[in-house]
């Protein structure tokens, strides 16, 4: 089982928040992106307020994010 965290991601238009859960479920970001806007805009614009809740507390993702995941798995797979 993969162990995924949902954090916020690099391939970022303003903070990542929407590029972060498209990776996180495994969804195409741009079609996430059209849907984000377009319920902003149908909700007079409470996406927005979503949008900055998330982005204060989702996790940035950092460089060396699974990288102690993939040593332990490369020294267990070497035994």
């Amino acid at each position: 089982m993969e162990n995924k965290k949902l954090t916020r991601s690099s391939n970022r238009m303003i903070a990542g928040v929407c590029a972060g859960i498209a990776e996180y479920f495994g969804w195409d970001i741009t079609l996430l992106r059209i849907v984000y806007v377009l319920v902003t805009f149908f909700t007079a614009f409470a996406g927005v307020i979503i949008y900055i809740i998330l982005w204060i507390i989702m996790p940035g993702k950092r460089p060396s994010d699974g990288y102690e995941d993939r040593m332990n798995e490369r020294i267990h797979n070497e035994r």
